[in-house]
């Protein structure tokens, strides 16, 4: 769980939304928070070539608190199916990654090929109050590593806000850190991957965190708003 958990009254309070990640109920204790395993939400159909959208991120990724299936990754693959699109949705996310933690697991997460890269890492960062150039640092080592290794992957960064109780100048700028990243890199950009969800009991767990099977289905919309262009 997330380790600034005491805090979360006081972020229900003010209303603000909070990108903290947990460890998923969903990880196996066999599995290495390194080496997480990485779930197909579609599998190939046979003679059919399908290419690959790698959601790379934290708990929100990882659909904590509810079914897999009810994810918003997984609910990118159902549309995608029922539109006839040729993609095959991966899961790549790992609850309580940070940015650091995110930049040392990729060269692993590398070695599946991928037409698609979605980066949603961040809100443990700012939740814990780690320098932005150093959330800043790893965000952009994850994004040379990935243009390196699939110089014609298509790119989208993910957004997130965090509540001010680091203050006001560090939650401003932190937001404003993913927009610099995005047009820095030439990167797809989603402005808030929580927008009209985070600060919003009914479309949030009981921790007042992570989206309930409702939230995903907005965050799906909010990622496929940007992701259906690139397609």
């Amino acid at each position: 769980m997330c380790k600034a958990i005491a805090k979360i009254g006081f972020f229900l309070i003010m209303g603000f939304p909070l990108a903290c990640s947990q460890r998923s109920k969903q990880e196996s204790p066999a599995v290495s928070p390194a080496l997480p395993q990485i779930k197909k939400e579609a599998e190939p159909d046979s003679g059919k070539s399908k290419k690959n959208i790698v959601f790379y991120g934290n708990s929100l990724t990882a659909g904590y608190g509810i079914d897999p299936a009810e994810a918003f990754p997984h609910l990118i693959q159902k549309k995608l199916d029922s539109l006839h699109r040729p993609y095959q949705v991966i899961n790549a996310g790992l609850s309580g990654e940070t940015s650091s933690d995110g930049n040392t697991r990729i060269d692993w997460v590398l070695r599946q090929p991928l037409d698609i890269f979605i980066l949603e890492l961040g809100g443990n960062d700012g939740l814990r109050g780690i320098p932005l150039s150093e959330t800043s640092r790893n965000l952009q080592s994850i994004i040379d590593k990935v243009k390196s290794k699939y110089p014609a992957a298509k790119f989208i960064l993910a957004g997130m806000k965090i509540p001010p109780n680091m203050g006001q100048k560090y939650s401003s700028e932190f937001s404003t850190l993913f927009r610099q990243l995005a047009a820095k890199n030439h990167l797809s950009f989603i402005p808030f991957l929580l927008e009209g969800v985070g600060g919003i009991p009914e479309l949030n767990q009981s921790d007042g965190i992570h989206p309930n099977v409702e939230g995903h289905k907005i965050v799906a919309e909010n990622v496929w708003k940007v992701l259906e262009p690139l397609l």
